[in-house]
C-alpha cells in the first residue's frame, strides 16, 4: 500500500506539496528542508570578543531572512554580566530597526 492508497472509511490524503526551486545561494543537501532554502552559514571571529555566524533563509512563505547567532564573551563578574547582556540586547535591537529601515 503507497501513501496515496485510499482506505475504506479515510480520506485520500494530499499529495506533497511540489518542492521549490532552489535559490542560486542555496546550499542544498541537509541544510535545505522543510520547505526553507538555507545557504552555507558565514563565521566571523572576533578575537577577545566572540563569534557571529549569519544565514540567508528563504522561509516557506517566500520571505528572505538573516539568520544572526553569536557568542559574547562576558565577563565573570555577575553584576557587570548582566550589564553587557542589556547593553547586548539594547544593541541589536538598534541595529535591526536600522537595517530593516534601510530594506
Amino acid at each position: 500500500m503507497n501513501a496515496l492508497t485510499t482506505i475504506p472509511g479515510r480520506h485520500r490524503p494530499t499529495p506533497p506539496a511540489p518542492r521549490t526551486p532552489h535559490p542560486t545561494w542555496c546550499a542544498g543537501g541537509h541544510r535545505c528542508a522543510l520547505g526553507e532554502h538555507r545557504s552555507d552559514p558565514l563565521r566571523i571571529d572576533l578575537p577577545n570578543v566572540g563569534a557571529l555566524v549569519v544565514t540567508r533563509v528563504q522561509g516557506t512563505d517566500g520571505h528572505e531572512y538573516a539568520e544572526v547567532r553569536g557568542n559574547l564573551r562576558l565577563t565573570p563578574d555577575e553584576p557587570r554580566a548582566r550589564q553587557q547582556l542589556g547593553r547586548l540586547l539594547d544593541d541589536l535591537t538598534t541595529l535591526m530597526r536600522a537595517a530593516r529601515r534601510a530594506a
